[in-house]
């Protein structure tokens, strides 16, 4: 089956005036306009490709990979507004439209917006949406404590930052958890900290428990190795000194001159650490 709307390991069938035609174990087939043929190809190879629909609202095939897929969160910007719509700029020739009805509020050329991407049923076209809510939900979790998943950072509250878990949930990073600079649209990774009662997910962006440890004191001995064997800081310093120079909590910082003080590989002083001359 040809899935509109995702990537697609097709087989090339035959070769025509106006393209390839590319085909699935099925017996369907879609068009690869010339513009998008390799320079290199025989009858019978696969070829990844990613398929839509044109302006004609035909199926066809490109080799460019699209900023969003269909089932994906991602930060758009929009490229037109018209009687129909908003039009995101998605990296293909035509734009991906999000519907007035989709709209949270009414979007403006040029702004950027974190946008659904789906199919709709009616029509059978991909469009977008910018209520995400409504393609999200908490109350089946797919995902348990110390989880390693995948964030997009949606939007700044009072308390950190709101972000859509594995492209189903809904998570928030405190502002306390956050030791880098992160913005809106921010695909990264992070960890399921806590899942509460009401099965609201509280998210680390670092890693979680002894699994930190190793990575915090690799930084922390890189970091004194670029100093030149000397880091001015210790167990007393200030936390925001700490997460201004290493991304790092305080209390990870501790962890992780343990562990390279059990090993040997640093001294402690009163004004910060040092390397063991090996």
């Amino acid at each position: 089956m040809i899935e509109i709307g995702k990537k697609n390991n097709l087989t090339i069938l035959r070769d025509t005036s106006v393209g390839l035609f590319l085909g699935d174990e099925e017996g369907n087939d879609i068009l690869l306009p010339n513009k998008y043929v390799p320079t290199a190809y025989e009858i019978g190879d696969k070829i990844e490709v990613f398929c839509y629909l044109d302006y004609d609202e035909r199926p066809i095939a490109t080799t460019i990979d699209p900023d969003i897929m269909i089932g994906e969160f991602r930060l758009l910007q929009v490229a037109e507004v018209n009687e129909y719509g908003a039009f995101m700029d998605w990296g293909l020739e035509k734009h991906l439209l999000v519907p007035f009805r989709e709209q949270r509020n009414k979007m403006k050329q040029g702004q950027w917006y974190v946008v659904h991407c789906y199919l709709d049923q009616k029509s059978g076209r991909l469009v977008a949406s910018n209520k995400l809510d409504k393609f999200l939900s908490n109350e089946n979790l797919q995902i348990k404590e110390w989880d390693e998943v995948d964030l997009v950072v949606t939007r700044q509250t009072d308390l950190g930052w709101e972000v859509i878990v594995n492209e189903k949930h809904k998570g928030l990073v405190y502002f306390n958890e956050v030791f880098k600079t992160i913005n809106i649209g921010d695909v990264i990774p992070g960890c399921v900290k806590k899942i509460r009662n009401d099965n609201k997910i509280d998210i680390s962006l670092q890693p979680l428990g002894s699994r930190v440890l190793e990575p915090a004191a690799n930084k922390i001995y890189s970091v004194i190795k670029e100093n030149g064997g000397f880091l001015a800081l210790h167990d007393k310093s200030d936390p925001e000194e700490i997460r201004d120079m290493l991304q790092m909590s305080k209390k990870t910082f501790k962890k992780g001159l343990g562990t390279l003080y059990k090993e040997r590989k640093i001294k402690l002083e009163d004004d910060g650490v040092s390397l063991v001359d090996e």
